[in-house]
């Protein structure tokens, strides 16, 4: 028998590794420039915590046995874990939190879905307890600096309002409401088309669906609409946020990068429904089509769900996801091609040499300069030992002796 990882899970070799920490070491320096710390929450939550008062599906969830009565499961995304670590372990702190992650996440595959992945790996923030045009911006724009510190080029940001939007859903009766909303979120023309609205509400729903594209053409549209106060608010904070965000330079370093293109959508449903305010994803193209990258949105009631006397604070946050990021970078060529070499190799003479080969390559260890330094175990030839350190890319042997005295060899590569 061939043992593999179970349907959905795979092994990430040491070349998938430091590749994938090139991408996920960029992302820190950027959370760490913008003042943002890193939070490890439990891989493994109550199942009350992971479906956010029914927000997240509980079909998504990977469950597990119960245990001392407990419905558990492990977590298929990173907000609600944070937001019951920020209202319990975090109660009392200052606000905003600034925190940020590097994960794994677990979904349970959905039927028709042909890559049948369980597990995921992201890096996000979540900005807690602080709302309003300025908290929006911080996040779009950390987002944008993320994207450019990784060199990518080919890359849109796709912008909703979620308040908005369902607010514009709440004309249709309830008992078609819940699939005109994901008829929108799946772009399905068809099923808006043949369902049994009047046509009037028809219309409507599929000037929802139409509603993106440049953000002056789409806000034009919608201030055309009957809207109520609530809305027309929520459609003048949009316009200012896009405008700060656009009017706002990149970093210096990354000054000469077109700025990427800004897509208004207000079709743009997420699948988690905690999402009060802007929602977004982060969308690259390349030849072989277009690929979310990462997504995100504010969420000022999801905290309630949590605190023991249900107070709530705002929050905004993003995801993006490893694997997406890594397809896209590959072809590039700027990811690692191979793993990093070792600098010393450190060989024994003989086994009197064992005490003093440990001690040398100790003392190689413990210098200023971060080295590699490996040890031969023995029972190779010298031709061996030579073959082993061209392939393995190391720089240079340390032959000890006995007595502590080495001989130290380059090796050509």
């Amino acid at each position: 028998m061939v043992y593999q990882p179970p349907a959905g899970a795979r092994d990430l070799l040491p070349l998938d590794v430091a590749q994938k920490r090139w991408i996920e070491d960029r992302l820190q320096q950027v959370f760490h420039r913008w003042g943002y710390h890193r939070i490890i929450t439990s891989t493994l939550e109550r199942l009350d915590t992971l479906m956010a008062g029914g927000a997240i599906q509980r079909s998504t969830v990977i469950q597990l046995q119960e245990a001392d009565d407990e419905n558990l499961g492990l977590r298929p995304e990173l907000t609600a874990s944070i937001a019951r670590a920020a209202v319990t372990r975090m109660a009392g702190s200052t606000h905003p939190l600034r925190l940020y992650y590097n994960a794994n996440v677990f979904r349970r595959a959905q039927e028709g879905n042909h890559s049948r992945q369980q597990e995921f790996y992201q890096s996000g923030v979540e900005l807690v307890g602080a709302s309003g045009l300025l908290a929006d911006a911080e996040i779009l724009l950390l987002l944008r600096d993320c994207l450019y510190s990784l060199g990518l080029q080919q890359w849109s940001l796709v912008l909703g309002e979620a308040g908005l939007t369902r607010s514009l859903l709440a004309g249709f009766p309830m008992a078609v409401r819940n699939q005109v909303r994901r008829a929108i979120a799946h772009i399905d023309r068809v099923t808006l088309e043949t369902m049994p609205l009047s046509a009037q509400l028809r219309d409507q729903a599929l000037l929802l669906l139409d509603l993106r594209g440049h953000p002056a053409d789409v806000l034009q549209r919608v201030a055309s609409l009957k809207l109520d106060g609530y809305q027309q608010r929520t459609l003048d904070n949009l316009k200012a946020l896009i405008d700060l965000i656009q009017t706002t330079p990149p970093p210096t370093a990354h000054s000469l990068h077109s700025p990427p293109p800004l897509i208004l959508d207000l079709s743009l449903i997420r699948t988690f429904d905690y999402y009060t305010g802007v929602v977004f994803e982060v969308v690259s193209t390349s030849e072989a089509g277009q690929q979310v990258l990462g997504q995100g949105g504010r969420y000022d009631q999801l905290l309630g769900l949590y605190h023991p006397q249900g107070q709530t604070y705002p929050g905004i946050g993003f995801s993006l996801q490893i694997e997406h990021l890594h397809q896209t970078l590959l072809p590039t060529g700027q990811l690692p091609q191979q793993t990093p070499s070792s600098d010393w190799l450190v060989v024994p003479e003989d086994a009197q040499s064992y005490p003093a080969a440990l001690a040398y390559a100790q003392t190689l260890r413990d210098s200023d300069a971060p080295l590699r330094v490996e040890l031969d175990l023995g029972k190779r030839t010298t031709a061996e030992i030579h073959d082993y350190a061209h392939h393995r890319r190391i720089a240079q042997i340390a032959w000890v002796k006995a007595d502590g005295k080495a001989v130290i060899e380059t090796v050509n590569q």
